[in-house]
């Protein structure tokens, strides 16, 4: 099965940049030679991951990247999207780890050798344990560590990056790690997550006054994960709720960054969920950026339970889902894109983040995940009608690169393109990698 770039799409552009993604924690192993992080913490609390695994070894990346690169190299794509783990770089006393920065920058070097282009995330949810023993995300302070680190980076890094993203999905940092717990740090209370969002949003600004006083000549911006919202009926209830889902989980994480503003519901929130504002804190937050990056993967269905919590319900069930059972939604992401351009004017846009956890098995050194070539490709499809009607989108990442750590359910589900045996470390390349690397050979031709 073959993924094609149609001769009238973004994908048959060779300026249009085509990449792989991975994050810090997911692949990079090597604990013994960092601070603990949240998710050291919270794997170690009975319960909290499905498989009771943990991230101390995970894909060994750390000792095995120069291969991991090559592999990329390989696959002829133009772009390695990648996070950077604060507690590897960052010591508890504030002092700087320079192996930690060492291996970032010898990672670097090998990407731009051989003309691939680093696209560096700052903060992809593995924030120092240390920070969180002060609070965390609920600590306004936080947000300056984060600035004081991002100038580490950066200055160390120099002319190397291609493009940096601040932070990778606070929705799912705030509301999932503060507000539901079902991530670290594992708190939850409504009166934690807005408070969040609000310091990570902080962190984000903060971050971008640090990389524009530094490498303002860098393209900088944001990655956020939207949900499309759909009512589950046509009643005016329903309707009503599906709006309510949408402020909640998508206009609260770009009407800030865009419009330095929260969604008027703030107003109406219990003051004790209310997030701490100081004077300039909007204008920070909303400072100009170079894209914003769009992490999808499905669609939700809400309906109106009488609750004051939109209910979203199950995807139903004649649909393809994946293994995370997520129902399969291509034309999601197409109405997501447009909305987002009907709603807002944008910076350009990078799907910085597209994929599906799948069954795969490695039967006689194969891997056969057709079912990923034909999400790859619908969704690929979806981004080329978005494109055709005005939205304005400069790349797209295959998320992920390998199979990984899937943060609260361990190594049970597998989104790579490439196979990876835990045990033997050994890497596959899938049907889909194979695939991708003869598309974009066709495209380089």
């Amino acid at each position: 099965m073959e993924l094609t770039a149609k001769h009238d799409s973004p994908f048959a552009d060779p300026s249009f940049t085509m990449g792989v993604a991975t994050s810090s924690f997911q692949i990079e192993g090597g604990a013994e030679h960092r601070e603990p992080s949240i998710w050291d913490t919270f794997c170690k609390t009975p319960g909290k991951i499905a498989d009771g695994s943990n991230g101390l070894v995970a894909c060994d990346h750390v000792n095995r990247w120069s291969q991991d690169i090559d592999m990329v190299v390989a696959m002829n794509v133009d772009a390695y999207r990648f996070s950077v783990s604060w507690p590897r770089v960052m010591r508890r006393d504030g002092s700087v780890n320079q192996q930690g920065l060492d291996f970032y920058i010898a990672l670097l070097d090998k990407l731009n050798a051989n003309n691939i282009k680093p696209y560096v995330t700052l903060y992809h949810w593995d924030l120092p344990q240390y920070l969180e023993d002060e609070g965390g995300w609920l600590n306004r302070d936080t947000a300056f560590a984060f600035e004081r680190y991002v100038n580490v980076v950066v200055e160390a890094f120099g002319d190397r990056v291609a493009s940096y993203a601040t932070l990778n999905e606070p929705y799912c940092s705030a509301y999932l790690g503060y507000e539901v717990g079902v991530h670290a740090p594992g708190k939850a209370g409504k009166e934690y997550g807005k408070k969040a969002i609000h310091n990570l949003l902080l962190a984000h600004g903060l971050g971008m006054r640090v990389l524009r006083n530094k490498v303002p000549h860098i393209e900088s911006g944001i990655v956020l994960n939207f949900t499309p919202f759909y009512p589950a009926s046509d009643a005016p209830a329903d309707v009503a709720a599906t709006q309510l889902a949408h402020i909640h989980f998508n206009d609260w994480y770009i009407r800030p960054i865009l419009h330095g503003q929260y969604p008027a519901l703030l107003a109406e929130l219990p003051d004790a969920h209310k997030p701490e504002i100081h004077g300039e804190d909007m204008a920070i937050i909303a400072a100009p950026i170079d894209f914003l990056g769009v992490n999808y993967y499905t669609r939700a269905r809400v309906k109106d339970d009488g609750s004051e919590d939109p209910c979203l319900l199950p995807p139903p069930d004649d649909c393809e889902k994946t293994a995370m059972g997520w129902e399969v939604y291509p034309n999601g992401l197409e109405d997501l894109l447009l909305q987002l351009h009907r709603d807002y004017t944008l910076p350009p846009l990078i799907i910085t983040e597209n994929g599906l956890a799948s069954d795969d098995h490695l039967i006689d050194g194969h891997v056969d995940d057709t079912d990923r070539i034909r999400y790859l490709q619908s969704h690929m499809d979806a981004v080329t009608r978005a494109v055709k009607q005005g939205v304005h989108i400069t790349g797209y990442f295959v998320w992920s690169l390998m199979d990984n750590f899937e943060w609260a359910l361990g190594y049970e589900k597998r989104f790579g393109i490439v196979y990876v045996d835990y045990k033997t470390q050994q890497r596959t390349l899938k049907a889909s990698a194979l695939a991708l690397t003869d598309m974009l050979a066709k495209r380089q031709q």
